[in-house]
């Protein structure tokens, strides 16, 4: 009783004592520095909601950027007469600008006024948008068209004549005076190549410098999250920059300068070409305005006191994280810890010495090829193949195969969170997603339409000659007193199923009409093989596909979605892999890695190898007023689809082998020393894995030290 009593006195002592504390507590020094923190609090929670809007506004322009050059990137090569080579040395100019200043501008802008050096960036990036579009406006008008300025300088143009010659040489003569002049100078597409180049350095600071500013006022475990978030609403930029690259190719390219009404080809054709300046010029205005707000956001500021307390039980679970990751290696005794490396080449040693992330990123690093073929010259394949033009494939692009994978990526996250995959389901589930894509792509090699039939490329003048050696059968005995310029490509559909490469190959000797309704008639090559129904006229432009090629490109399109949609179901648990697989200091330099090294060898070299390669298959090239060689007018279908999805089957299959081994070498690592996590605790490492980068970088990896700056 004496013992409850004393109890019961001393409680009662002590709950005297808390009452005036916590009325002094209220009252006192303190409570005023609980009002100040919280206002402080709410106050930086603005200012970073606005830093969020406005570095998502960046990064949606970013992405429209870089989807819209990819999608007027033929339009650039006809307008300039460059080889698709060239083409991708502008396309992949970006990565030249980006991977030159990204390490530079990560250290040194981390010690700076972060949101202005984002919003420098995004007016570098405008400036380079804007340069791009700039050749547009000092360029000659484009000219496709022979037949048009002849039937403007002679009403009565006649395509096949004796007297042809004397009027084919006064028009040449025109032209070389004219035309050759204005191209004689400096190229102009490097001036696109160096607005390329300004976009990559204006758009270093966006990623880097930005997580590093949200990591700064974020909550506690938050970062994640905001990260994410950026990069799923940057796709929306992806998908609007098809959909802009497909308006503005329907276009006319000089338009506001030319009557569209004498215009007599269509967007499907070969020479057409659209407003690919347009674009930039919209582009550039927008990430204007989305760079201003960040003049009028403060600095780095430090976190209220309330919001940088960690609770002791936070740290001692991260302590058990720590200790649940070092299962993931065969021999922990030899990790040392981060104090212990000496520096960044050491560290980059020891993620060299880890076969299991060499393999991983050699996978990694082929599909990322393939990704960027695909994005390049897949609307160029289709048009080839399958007579689309660029602004419909474009968006097929927008409204389709992008929103797709979109879904997919969302869903591939969700399956592997909700499955809670270890390391070896992870690995597993992606092997099984590549694999389904594999098939569904190698499917595609079935959907391929009959060669277009030009008389004297691709089949003989007369349907029932052998074609020989085509490519050196310019002329026939049909046209061969018509004197035609074999350097000519204005295309004629015959009424015998031909396609001509002009009006007079077809030997046609007159003709009716303007613009696109021109008509053509008594043409002598087109008489030969329909001498039946007595027809021999000839229409502008190619002839079209048959209804069994159109509906063989509906299948191919679902068949590519279906197959892009396997492939990015694969990607977030391939890259919480890339995270699994690592030492946990050496997380951030193994993503900075894995990214140089698919973006300089994947994004620079891949569109100019590949275009070398396309390049070998054309059968026409085109040729400017001085004679020189332009941009292919055709290519040969069969060679074109064999190095096409040669090349992207066998990139594919070179990187399922190397995720065959590396979900052996992973298998065989944890069987062998029991070190398979349980879902529980894979979850709880990917959780840790998340939260490294941007917690406990002591490397390449986000830091901050004792004045709250960060370092790249």
């Amino acid at each position: 009783m004496n013992f409850e009593a004393t109890k019961a006195a001393t409680a009662s002592e002590a709950l005297k004592t808390e009452i005036p504390l916590q009325r002094r507590t209220r009252k006192g020094p303190y409570s005023h520095q609980v009002c100040r923190d919280l206002k402080s609090s709410i106050a930086y929670s603005h200012k970073g909601l606005l830093f969020m809007i406005a570095l998502i506004c960046c990064l949606f322009c970013k992405a429209l950027m870089a989807t819209f050059l990819k999608s007027s990137i033929t339009h650039i090569e006809r307008r300039f007469g460059i080889t698709t080579s060239k083409a991708g040395l502008i396309d992949g100019s970006f990565e030249i600008g980006n991977l030159l200043l990204i390490t530079l501008v990560s250290h040194f802008g981390a010690k700076l006024h972060i949101p202005r050096v984002i919003g420098i960036g995004c007016f570098i990036m405008a400036a380079g948008s804007i340069l791009s579009s700039l050749p547009h406006f000092f360029m000659e008008y484009y000219t496709y068209d022979p037949t048009a300025i002849m039937k403007s300088l002679d009403n009565s143009t006649v395509p096949c004549s004796t007297d042809q010659h004397s009027a084919r040489n006064k028009t040449s003569s025109i032209l070389l005076e004219s035309g050759c002049k204005n191209e004689s100078g400096s190229p102009m597409w490097i001036y696109i190549m160096m607005g390329n180049i300004l976009r990559g350095i204006g758009e270093s600071p966006f990623l880097p410098l930005g997580i590093t500013y949200i990591d700064n006022y974020a909550k506690k475990g938050h970062s994640p999250f905001y990260v994410g978030l950026l990069q799923s609403l940057s796709l929306t930029g992806s998908i609007s920059g098809f959909l802009l690259g497909s308006l503005c190719a329907r276009i006319y390219v000089d338009i506001g300068y030319v009557d569209l009404s004498i215009i007599s080809i269509k967007p499907t054709d070969s020479r057409w070409i659209g407003a690919w300046w347009l674009g930039f010029i919209i582009a550039g205005i927008l990430i204007i305005l989305s760079g201003v707000p960040f003049f009028f956001i403060p600095p780095f500021q430090k976190k209220t006191k309330m919001e940088s307390k960690v609770p002791a039980s936070l740290s001692a679970s991260n302590t058990n994280d720590r200790s649940s990751q070092k299962l993931n290696f065969k021999n922990p005794e030899q990790i040392k810890d981060p104090q212990e490396l000496s520096g960044y080449f050491h560290s980059l040693k020891c993620l060299l010495s880890n076969w299991n992330y060499i393999i991983f990123l050699t996978y990694c690093l082929f599909s990322y090829i393939c990704i960027i073929v695909n994005l390049t010259y897949l609307p160029k394949y289709l048009e080839q193949e399958y007579g689309q033009s660029i602004s419909k494939s474009n968006l097929i692009f927008g409204i389709i195969i992008f929103p797709f994978t979109g879904i997919s990526l969302f869903l591939g996250g969700y399956i592997s969170r909700k499955l809670k995959l270890n390391i070896i389901g992870t690995a597993k589930f992606l092997l099984i997603c590549h694999c389904c894509g594999f098939v569904a792509q190698t499917l595609m090699l079935t959907l391929n339409c009959e060669s277009r039939p030009v008389a004297g490329l691709t089949v003989a003048y007369k349907r029932n000659d052998p074609q020989g050696d085509l490519q050196n059968i310019s002329f026939s005995e049909c046209n061969s007193d018509c004197n035609c310029d074999v350097n000519l490509w204005d295309p004629v559909c015959g009424d015998d199923g031909l396609t001509y490469i002009s009006p007079c190959s077809a030997g046609c000797k007159s003709s009716a009409g303007y613009g696109k309704e021109m008509v053509f008639h008594n043409c002598s090559c087109v008489e030969v093989n329909n001498f039946q129904s007595q027809n021999s006229s000839a229409h502008l432009g190619e002839c079209s596909r048959t209804n069994d090629c159109s509906r063989k490109f509906i299948y191919f399109v679902v068949i590519q979605s279906l197959a892009q949609f396997f492939y990015a179901l694969g990607y977030s648990p391939g890259t919480m892999l890339t995270f699994m697989i690592v030492e946990p200091q050496l997380k951030s330099l193994a993503i900075g890695f894995c990214s140089l090294t698919l973006r300089s060898i994947g994004g620079l070299l891949t569109p100019i190898y590949f275009g070398a390669i396309i390049d070998l298959t054309c059968l026409k090239w085109a040729t400017n007023s001085c004679e020189d060689q332009g941009s292919c007018r055709i290519y040969n279908p069969i060679s074109f689809r064999k190095k096409f999805f040669g090349f992207l089957i066998g990139m594919r299959a070179v990187a399922y082998a190397f995720l065959i081994f590396f979900f052996i070498a992973v298998k065989k690592k944890y069987k062998e020393n029991n070190t398979g996590l349980s879902k529980s605790e894979g979850k709880d490492v990917v959780e840790l894995n998340l939260r490294e980068p941007l917690n406990n970088n002591e490397h390449l990896g986000i830091s901050a030290n004792v004045n709250n700056e960060t370092h790249i």
